[in-house]
């Protein structure tokens, strides 16, 4: 008996050494899968997050929330983040499939590539929502009310504005940046003025980032008949991005002065370097500022 435990040891020890997400995947078949989530690209989750870390943060300092609720809040929303722009991915790529196929950049998508069928998506998709709808299933109704347009009108019609407008950039400005409503819905059940605000300078910062992004499809759009910001803008695009990011500090700025946010919150997203040079990182300074700003505020007396 001991023999056999010895001997099985090794193999063991063999086995989750060589144990890696890439086997498994291949093992299983589930790479298309996973590229379908665009789960290796981060940044996508990212910026759906920054905007409902952002108003949560802010609503938070607002009614002194503990911070344990407001650590769990937060992962809730970071999980929320992921699975909206996963389940997003999936209904771009049902629905693009064939200008996908026209495009070298999109081409090798599982959708528009056939390594997954549009019925398989379809399912995939369908599991998504549900886990999201099962995530707001308790929040007030206010909350609730803003979870249902986030996933359903706001994110559905998205992939469909592209093929009517030059500013698909502007719908996705909306939808993508919903996630500050939805926070101070939760939080609090009200959605004040400088959350308003705060939403009108991250739709610009949607705009900018988004027109940046595009810019690298503008021959294959134009060949496949797909709109965008950045073939309006044409030869514009910088002079206009430049007016774009400072519309979004502006917004920061005036929400964080109807929020009464302290200095800590101006120094950190002041940071304009930052913003122009990765719109990602820029997400991350400020909420470093606003977290910031809001345990300086706890510990007041």
């Amino acid at each position: 008996m001991e023999n056999r435990r010895e001997a099985s040891q090794p193999l063991i020890t063999e086995y989750f050494s060589n144990f890696s997400l890439n086997k498994v995947c291949k093992e299983f078949n589930l790479k298309p899968w996973v590229d379908l989530t665009r789960a290796s690209k981060f940044a996508g989750t990212m910026v759906v997050f920054w905007p409902f870390a952002w108003g949560l943060t802010m609503a938070a300092r607002t009614i002194s929330m503990p911070i344990v609720n407001f650590c769990s809040l937060m992962v809730v929303g970071l999980i929320g983040a992921f699975l909206s722009h996963s389940a997003g991915c999936v209904w771009n790529d049902i629905l693009d499939r064939h200008f996908d196929a026209k495009v070298d950049r999109t081409k090798h998508r599982p959708v528009a590539s056939g390594k997954v069928s549009v019925l398989g998506a379809s399912l995939f998709l369908c599991a998504h929502l549900v886990i999201l709808i099962f995530m707001i299933w308790d929040v007030n109704r206010l909350a609730w009310t803003v979870g249902l347009l986030a996933l359903f009108p706001l994110t559905g019609i998205y992939p469909f504005m592209k093929r009517v407008t030059y500013w698909p950039q502007a719908w996705l400005g909306i939808a993508i940046n919903i996630g500050i409503s939805m926070s101070w819905a939760i939080a609090t059940s009200t959605i004040p003025p400088s959350s308003l605000v705060l939403s009108a300078g991250c739709f610009f910062w949607t705009l900018w980032y988004d027109t940046i992004y595009a810019c690298q499809d503008k021959k294959d759009d134009v060949n496949a008949g797909v709109k965008s910001t950045a073939l309006l803008f044409g030869s514009h695009v910088k002079q206009v991005l430049a007016v774009f990011g400072s519309m979004m500090i502006g917004g920061l700025t005036i929400s964080g002065i109807m929020n009464n946010q302290s200095l800590p919150f101006y120094l950190f997203s002041s940071c304009w370097h930052t913003f122009e040079a990765n719109g990602f990182y820029f997400g991350a300074v400020v909420e470093a500022g606003l977290v910031f700003d809001y345990l300086t505020h706890l510990t007041r007396p």
